[in-house]
């Protein structure tokens, strides 16, 4: 009888052993809306390689602001925007940075992606020194630099802010030069070219060299868009994953915002980055921490969500199908709904 005994206690203690793990599983169901965000903590962001974006994740990462979130950061770090982009698809990465209209694009084409703001920063169209450009009708005729190919945003905006103030085509009155942003810099400084339109990391080089900006991107959005400073930049995700995984998400969109914080106060955590900042003085130092700050956003939410309607908009007819895909309407979920500021 003792080993029957001993064999029915043990298959009761099994029972309500695994009675207990299913009443626990199901609570962590309950809670949030299901077990993924529960377990699913690591968050894995692709980035290029020497990109700005790198600064920002260094602070979040060297401070452990994602961590007391309860975010897991990976940071995976890629040679070029197409592959960023490759690796968001295929599900290698979780999140990339890129522009809205690009998620607006894929949207139409049946992707669920949506966005949040990282960045207001964008670039300007800048002139050679002595060149004696003051205007668009100056800018007639000249070799113009543009990074980024026919229909890059900034070289768009550009075209419709000299159509609406000066009248002025600049698609067919400008020779225009398309090529990688460091050649664009080189050229620009040895004279073959007359302007350039570039990323803003390389306005910043160039401001460094004493070169002036004839007009900022920021400000042709402002322009544009409906009066309000719209973020062309943001980091970008998979709604059903980001609904699933709202604390993740949240946490780590909380965990940007501190340490942009912290960079817009600390000079001391400036220099600790300059390492990474490739630098090569401190005028080229200043204009780069500059342009970053100039790109901290101070809020997002229904103003900027509807200028940015109007600036699709203004895309939309410069660019065309080749610029947003088949729909030309700006498509709705583009913007995650759950953060605001």
């Amino acid at each position: 009888m003792k080993p029957m005994q001993s064999s029915t206690t043990f298959f009761t203690r099994f029972f309500f052993s695994l009675k207990r793990w299913s009443i626990v599983f199901m609570i962590l169901l309950l809670l949030g809306g299901g077990a993924t965000e529960l377990w699913a903590k690591k968050l894995r962001v692709a980035v290029l390689k020497f990109g700005t974006v790198n600064w920002e994740l260094n602070v979040i990462e060297h401070h452990g602001f994602a961590k007391a979130e309860g975010v897991e950061l990976e940071v995976v770090k890629l040679a070029s925007k197409n592959a960023t982009a490759v690796a968001l698809q295929s599900g290698s990465v979780d999140m990339i940075v890129t522009d809205w209209v690009w998620v607006s694009r894929q949207r139409a084409d049946g992707e669920d992606l949506t966005f949040f703001p990282y960045s207001r920063a964008v670039g300007s169209l800048m002139v050679a020194q002595g060149s004696g450009i003051r205007s668009f009708k100056d800018l007639q005729g000249k070799r113009l630099g543009i990074a980024g190919g026919p229909v890059d945003k900034s070289w768009l905006l550009i075209r419709a802010l000299a159509q609406k103030q000066e009248g002025i085509d600049l698609n067919a009155s400008v020779e225009k030069v398309f090529g990688a942003p460091p050649l664009l810099n080189q050229q620009i400084l040895s004279g073959k070219l007359d302007a350039v339109i570039n990323f803003w990391s390389y306005i910043a080089r160039l401001e460094a060299q004493g070169l002036k900006p004839l007009v900022t991107i920021g400000k042709a959005i402002v322009t544009l868009g409906a009066g309000s400073d719209v973020p062309m930049l943001g980091y970008v995700f998979r709604e059903k994953w980001a609904n699933a995984n709202k604390g993740i998400v949240k946490g780590f969109a909380r965990s940007s915002r501190r340490a942009k914080a912290l960079l817009a106060d600390s000079q001391a955590e400036w220099d600790r980055l300059r390492p990474k900042m490739k630098a090569k003085d401190d005028a080229t130092f200043n204009a780069l921490r500059d342009g970053y700050l100039d790109g901290i956003l101070s809020s997002w939410g229904a103003v900027e969500r509807k200028a940015a309607n109007g600036l699709f908009a203004v895309l939309t007819k410069q660019g065309g199908k080749k610029l947003v895909g088949k729909s030309l309407k700006f498509q709705s979920g583009t913007f995650w709904p759950h953060i605001t500021y």
